[in-house]
């Protein structure tokens, strides 16, 4: 076996390569971009918050003026106040003592009223006690009063039972007669008609009796008799020899029932008695 010779391998010729950029460089490029970019960012910021600053200082400015005007004008008017505060403590000082010296007087008239009203009081429960009283013995005596209008009342029934009725001088029914003054009392309180007392004297000349003149001429006391002219309407009646308690009647124009005359009392040139005239006959009956 035959060696042959070693034939050398060609080679490759050498190529040349440049050393690559290093990594740090391009941190370093990179940090230093953000940091530019940062710089500009963070210039713009301080621009704009310098801008911001300054519009606020000048807010802040105007408004430290509006605020030292405004205390301007409050210390004017605190020294405005104060004068007239000053004024008013004068003038006050000199209303105290008037209103020390008012209390004083109110209270003098609170005193005199409470006294007052405490005497009324007193007065009153006085008058009070004093009418109870007055009371008690007006109550006694109306209960003795109603006990005397009672009997009253009694009498006068007994009374009016004595009156009589009879027939007149002129044939009419006449009503009821009183014979003595008592029971004329009576019937004039009984208001049937109206009843004019008359007491005459024997004369020439008449004596009015209410609408009517009457004069006595005669008198007899032993028959109790009497004779008289009596002038109604001008027209001249004589009613001669009449007894006494007897209705002597006659008319007056316009009256459809008969005056009466009663005489129960005859004496020496005298007679008593009453004229009796209806009710319904106007003033003219009652007298003129």
């Amino acid at each position: 076996m035959s060696i042959s010779p070693s034939v050398p391998e060609p080679r490759e010729p050498n190529v040349y390569e440049a050393p690559s950029t290093p990594r740090w460089i391009f941190v370093v490029f990179i940090a230093a971009f953000v940091l530019i970019g940062y710089l500009f960012y963070a210039s713009n910021a301080s621009n704009e918050a310098r801008t911001k600053l300054e519009t606020e200082f000048a807010q802040a400015n105007l408004k430290e003026q509006r605020l030292a005007a405004q205390v301007d004008q409050t210390n004017s008017v605190v020294a405005d106040l104060r004068g007239k505060l000053e004024v008013t403590t004068q003038k006050l000082g000199f209303t105290q003592a008037e209103l020390a010296q008012a209390r004083s007087l109110a209270q003098n008239i609170r005193q005199s009223q409470k006294e007052s009203d405490e005497k009324l009081t007193a007065q009153i429960g006085q008058v009070k006690q004093e009418t109870d009283t007055k009371i008690g013995q007006v109550s006694t005596d109306l209960t003795g009063a109603k006990g005397d209008i009672s009997a009253t009342r009694q009498d006068l029934e007994a009374t009016k039972a004595k009156l009589t009725s009879t027939v007149g001088d002129l044939g009419v029914q006449s009503g009821l007669i009183a014979r003595n003054q008592q029971e004329l009392e009576q019937l004039k309180h009984s208001g049937d008609r109206n009843i004019i007392e008359l007491h005459l004297t024997k004369s020439k000349t008449p004596t009015r009796v209410g609408p009517i003149q009457i004069t006595l001429t005669k008198t007899d006391p032993k028959k109790f008799k009497y004779t008289m002219m009596v002038v109604v309407d001008d027209k001249t009646i004589e009613k001669k020899d009449k007894t006494a308690d007897e209705p002597v009647q006659f008319y007056a124009k316009g009256v459809p029932r008969p005056y009466e005359i009663v005489v129960f009392d005859v004496t020496k040139d005298k007679v008593n008695g009453y004229l009796s005239t209806p009710k319904d006959t106007g003033s003219a009956a009652r007298g003129q």
